[in-house]
């Protein structure tokens, strides 16, 4: 369980990155200085610092958008649970409660619009999906024991990550149409049952976590 403090800081960071993402979207990314944020979120430009390294993580904050993502899923499944199911169980999670992980709030779509319109911010978009690809194919080697040069868990790895970043592109395309986030929601999730009976019986059934002795 969280303790009081750390969710005090959960919730500050939470402030000064919605202050910060208010003031990009009303003026422009490269508009808007790190010292406005902070006197627009009432706290000091080092505390904004201490939460966030780099101006994109006000938008991207590492612990929502972190190249780690699919890796951790993967790394806290329940037992007698696939890596694949992990991930599909997780995405339908946040799909359900129309999480701001997965894009599905009010006004997403003026932040989307956003961070394409801005080089820096697309780039590390761009970027992430890779990322996660790398690191859960570390992590499902690591697990499964496999050796050196084996691409079975790259490619599992690979078919999950596609998984991913197909529910993340079908969501940012209908937001930018103007979709609302209920429509969205529905519409994924069918989708997400469309590609679970697609992928193979090998990837859905890789590396199941054992039952605890």
């Amino acid at each position: 369980m969280t303790g009081l403090r750390e969710r005090k800081k959960q919730q500050t960071a939470r402030r000064i990155s919605d202050v910060a993402i208010g003031l990009f979207v009303e003026r422009g990314f490269g508009e808007v200085t790190i010292a406005e944020v902070a006197e627009a979120a009432d706290v000091s430009e080092g505390t904004v610092y201490n939460y966030f390294r780099t101006k994109e993580d006000l938008v991207l904050p590492p612990d929502e958008a972190s190249p780690k993502r699919l890796a951790d899923i993967v790394a806290g499944r329940a037992a007698g649970q696939s890596a694949a199911h992990a991930v599909l169980a997780r995405l339908r999670e946040e799909i359900r409660g129309r999480e701001r992980t997965v894009g599905l709030t009010p006004g997403f779509g003026r932040v989307l619009a956003l961070m394409l319109a801005t080089p820096s911010l697309a780039a590390r978009l761009g970027d992430l999906a890779g990322q996660m690809v790398d690191e859960l194919a570390a992590l499902l080697a690591a697990e499964t024991g496999a050796a050196a040069g084996d691409p079975v868990p790259r490619l599992v790895a690979s078919q999950i990550g596609w998984l991913h970043s197909l529910v993340f592109g079908e969501i940012g395309a209908r937001t930018v149409a103007g979709e609302a986030p209920d429509v969205i929601a529905g519409v994924v999730e069918e989708l997400l049952d469309t590609v679970e009976d697609l992928l193979g019986e090998r990837v859905l059934s890789y590396a199941v976590r054992e039952e605890d002795a």
